[in-house]
């Protein structure tokens, strides 16, 4: 994707608040659903499910990959094809799938999740699933009858959303959404709209019928097949791929054909069978948004919120705090995924000797805090990672290289095919109490913390595609990982549930569920001391107070802040009242003047 970064500008203005109530604050889970949990073995993808995506071989010996084996050693099935580990990788399937998710969904429940942003799920052969073949069906393959659905489906006409049929797959969809709202949890689905695969219903026929395609005007084609002349059938991909056709688009964002069929896909997720928003999806997280004019953005935003008001529209958006304005100006968007405050996070908590200062951090984050509005603020998905960078474990593992605020070189030294040097071992004792400190720090900030699968149980992984291991479950027993990514080995890395790990995200998951202050409450800096990297802030809401201390440091400090001296601050863990702070090296204290139950 193309990333821009924080410009060092500092916008701030007054703003209405137009974002979505139950979305503020909310702590966010975000699953790629091939690598989440396999729930239905029977419905896992075959070799031709892949037909059309990277690396375009349905030839070699193929298996359902193996889910606890070491992610960097061939399987014999893929020695077959003589091709080295990295074109593997990308042919692997695990069998993941939407009875998956449902089979976990107490398991998040447990874990204090409240909302949860899917992984793109509609028919796609590629196992990220960007490169979509319809946007009104769910992929076959990830419900129950995978042949019966792709038969319905192409026996229907994809421009008459009237006679959509409802597949299997996406009645299972369907029961995902319930169930989780069974739950008291919100789920929003991942939009592309800006392309279809080349595969699609669309592109397919535009391919073979050129100029008489009832699709022809769609696509951005630069010329069409002529024999005669000798001319060539060329098309414009998005950022030069050529499996991702671009939607045509004018002044006013996408095309009317597109743009009608965007709508209509959008209405059937959003209102399914016309039975009511409380049946569909809570919202839409929108992929590469800046590839699509804002006036397109203002259209949807109003069938969006035509059908439910409440919706939660989120943007892949990483731009200068000025060129993200336009998108969160209240006709657009109500938020971004927050990587502008992960690159902040990263430069001050994972760098060491090249780590911002604590006054840097600090007013960066005000910076970013401050520009765009509070409701905006508290809709904010405050990431450290996803399934476009590096995982959070081996972040950590990997201070001092390139930072992460610097993103296109970043991107590419921290994935692994393009750098040797770097570290996709598993992170060490002391690297792993800096990832518990970024995990809180980021569950008490303002906004909307989210949660990329297994972050919380010490899964690592280098940049795309090795941040995208299947997730680590307790009634599993994993092979250890051994193998270099050339198939020579190192010594033993043991792959299991870290459980520590996990009590700790569990733990400030539900403080932040239990102190509206630090869901929705105000945000102040109390105490910044750059020498010995001590960091105090404080989460105000009414009468109720929370103080958050951050030895960021490699000694130990004791503090005695004013607040403290009145005796009625309570730790909140310890439930030990204090006037004073002893912290250890890469150490939080929070304490409270109402400790809740």
């Amino acid at each position: 994707m193309l990333f821009l970064l924080l410009s060092c500008c500092t916008l701030s203005f007054a703003q209405t608040d137009f974002t979505p109530s139950w979305s503020k604050g909310v702590v966010w889970y975000q699953i790629f659903p091939d690598r989440f949990y396999n729930g239905d073995p029977s419905n896992d993808p075959k070799v031709n499910d892949q037909e059309g995506a990277y690396p375009f071989d349905t030839t070699s010996d193929f298996k359902i990959h193996p889910w606890t084996s070491d992610w960097y050693q061939l399987q014999e099935y893929e020695k077959s094809n003589g091709k080295d580990i990295y074109y593997n990788l990308q042919r692997r399937r695990y069998g993941g799938d939407l009875q998956g998710v449902i089979d976990k969904l107490d398991y998040l429940q447990s874990l204090g999740i409240n909302a949860i942003y899917m992984n793109p799920i509609f028919w796609a052969p590629s196992s990220h699933k960007y490169d979509a073949l319809c946007y009104h069906h769910v992929d076959p393959t990830l419900g129950p009858d995978p042949e019966g659905d792709k038969k319905m489906i192409l026996n229907e006409d994809p421009l008459n959303p009237e006679k959509w049929v409802w597949t299997k797959a996406d009645l299972l969809a369907l029961k995902l959404i319930d169930e989780v709202h069974k739950r008291k949890m919100f789920i929003i689905f991942d939009g592309v709209f800006n392309h279809l695969g080349a595969n699609s219903f669309a592109f397919k026929d535009v391919a073979q019928n050129q100029e008489k395609s009832a699709f022809k005007d769609w696509f951005m084609v630069d010329s069409w097949k002529d024999v005669a002349t000798g001319t060539e059938f060329k098309y414009q991909g998005w950022f030069g791929v050529k499996t991702l056709p671009e939607f045509k688009e004018d002044a006013n964002g996408l095309v009317e054909g597109p743009k009608k069929y965007i709508f209509d896909a959008t209405k059937r997720w959003m209102n399914p069978m016309n039975k009511g928003k409380e049946f569909g999806i809570d919202g839409w997280r929108l992929d590469v948004a800046y590839c699509i004019a804002h006036p397109f953005w203002k259209d949807w935003r109003k069938v969006v919120k035509s059908i439910n008001s409440e919706a939660y529209l989120t943007a892949e958006l990483v731009d200068p705090i000025d060129k993200t304005v336009p998108y969160l100006s209240g006709d657009e968007f109500d938020a971004t995924m927050n990587y502008n405050f992960s690159f902040i996070v990263h430069d001050f908590f994972v760098q060491d000797s090249a780590a911002s200062s604590v006054t840097n951090f600090d007013n960066q984050l005000k910076e970013l805090r401050n520009a765009f509005g509070k409701g905006v603020a508290y809709n904010m998905q405050n990431l450290v990672g996803s399934h476009d960078a590096t995982r959070i474990g081996s972040a950590v593992a990997n201070p001092d290289g390139k930072k992460f605020s610097d993103w296109g070189p970043y991107f590419n030294w921290s994935q692994k095919s393009n750098n040797k040097q770097y570290n996709a071992r598993k992170p060490n004792t002391i690297q792993i109490e800096k990832q518990k400190l970024i995990a809180a720090f980021q569950l008490l900030y303002l906004g909307s913390p989210m949660i990329y699968y297994g972050d919380e149980v010490g899964m690592w992984g280098s940049n795309d595609p090795d941040c995208r291991k299947p997730m680590l479950w307790q009634e599993m027993k994993y092979q250890d990982e051994v193998m270099n990514p050339d198939q020579s080995q190192h010594d033993v890395d043991h792959v299991l549930v870290n459980f520590d790990l996990l009590e700790w995200y569990k733990k400030f998951i539900q403080l932040r569920n239990k102190y509206e202050s630090i869901r929705t409450g105000d945000y102040k800096t109390l105490e910044i001391n750059d020498e010995q990297k001590l960091y105090v802030f404080s989460r105000t809401k009414g009468t109720e107070e929370v103080l958050v201390f951050i030895n960021r440091g490699s000694k130990s400090q004791t503090v005695n802040n004013a607040k403290l001296q009145s005796g009625s601050f309570t730790d909140v863990f310890t439930r030990k009242r204090l006037k004073k702070v002893v912290l250890s090296p890469l150490s939080i204290v929070v304490v409270t003047n109402q400790l809740q139950r």
